[in-house]
């Protein structure tokens, strides 16, 4: 009996024992865990405080300061990168009251300048500060967009003939209907100048249609992306061949990859007039890997061989000599008409440059070497013959 007690007694110890020791270690296990949920809070508080946008930052400063409509209680931020240093800037956006009891000369002008109201201290780090800069930088800019842009103050578009066409009928129905019915002119033979004078007039601007039919000169079409050839080949200088590198080599000219835009807007990533929309999507097919769909602007019949490397390369084409001033041009427009009767001017005015192998076997080479004849023009060479081109 005393050992069935004892028994008993043994492990209501034992049971109570282990309760207690596992309460203590649930107890300590849930402090852990509190503690850590309360890191866990501060991190998320710290990596939200981090991801601010340079928008979101500004709101603060947007309170007293405007940027390019003037000055409410603070000054106009417009330019104010040009006016100061990023490192000067950083200091006063932190903490402008330390900067002006230094006695930086141009924080304690801002101070007087603005009836000496402090500004608050802000609590953006570095990069916050420097993003907020950029961001005031970049807004600034689009103050100076030009809307635009891509428009140009000239167009090689060939004349409408509407009116003239609508003036010759004219003509020719008042000629008819005054002879036959009003009866409002007595002499006939000013009738008959009426009608042939309406058929001359509606016939040339037919026959005009008819010859530009087909031919797209003053084409200008709108892009997928908002692009300016006056930005990057005017502004910038940026030779013609360097996007289009196939002109020194083949039949085609080629149009830049997203790839070849990269070198330079994955730095340049905001634009003058457009901000960043139209450069990301750049970035944008270059990570999808999905062509950039340009509109093709010049274009020539599918029996029609042309190889620009023939031009460019062998002859010494310069580039604006077919596509015009493209440096002033916002959107590319079609300059030259691309006839037929256009190239064969070219061929008969166009001399040959002799200083390429291919012509080693011409005879005209003896000619300008005995002084016989100083040049020699691409008509004389078979720049005129039909296999030429059609083949």
């Amino acid at each position: 009996m005393k050992f069935i007690i004892s028994l008993i007694a043994f492990f209501l110890f034992t049971t109570s024992y282990v309760e207690a020791k596992s309460e203590t270690v649930l107890t300590r296990d849930s402090s852990a865990l509190v503690e850590n949920q309360v890191t866990l809070d501060t991190a998320k508080q710290n990596a939200k405080r981090s991801m601010r946008s340079p928008a979101e930052l500004f709101k603060s400063c947007a309170r007293c300061h405007s940027i390019g409509r003037g000055k409410l209680i603070g000054p106009d931020l417009a330019g104010v990168s040009a006016r100061h240093s990023g490192e000067w800037l950083i200091k006063f956006i932190q903490a402008s009251d330390s900067l002006i009891a230094s006695g930086d000369t141009a924080a304690k002008r801002l101070y007087e300048e603005n009836e000496k109201l402090p500004m608050p201290r802000h609590d953006y780090s570095n990069d916050e500060a420097k993003s907020l800069i950029d961001y005031i930088f970049f807004e600034t800019r689009k103050l100076e967009a030009d809307p635009n842009f891509l428009d140009n103050d000239f167009s090689f578009a060939h004349p409408s003939n509407t009116w003239p066409f609508i003036i010759g009928v004219l003509f020719i129905l008042f000629g008819i209907i005054d002879w036959a019915f009003l009866k409002l002119i007595r002499f006939k033979f000013i009738h008959i100048i009426l009608i042939l004078a309406g058929l001359a007039i509606s016939g040339k601007a037919v026959t005009e249609e008819a010859i530009y039919m087909g031919r797209s000169q003053g084409f200008e079409p709108d892009q997928p992306i908002k692009f300016s050839h006056r930005i990057h080949a005017g502004d910038n200088e940026i030779d013609c061949q360097y996007c289009h590198t196939g002109s020194m080599e083949s039949r085609n000219s080629s149009i830049p990859p997203a790839s070849l835009c990269l070198n330079c807007h994955n730095v340049i990533r905001n634009g003058p007039n457009t901000g960043e929309v139209e450069i990301n999507k750049i970035h944008e097919a270059f990570e999808s890997g999905v062509p950039i769909e340009w509109v093709r602007v010049h274009s020539l019949p599918d029996y029609v061989f042309f190889s620009h490397a023939q031009h460019v390369n062998v002859g010494k084409v310069e580039c604006k000599e077919c596509h015009g001033e493209v440096e002033k041009m916002g959107r590319i427009q079609q300059v030259s008409d691309l006839s037929m009767g256009w190239c064969i001017d070219c061929h008969r005015t166009q001399k040959v440059q002799f200083d390429n192998e291919y012509y080693l076997s011409y005879k005209q080479h003896e000619d300008i070497l005995s002084g016989k004849i100083s040049e020699v023009t691409v008509e004389e060479i078979g720049g005129l013959n039909c296999q030429k081109c059609h083949y």
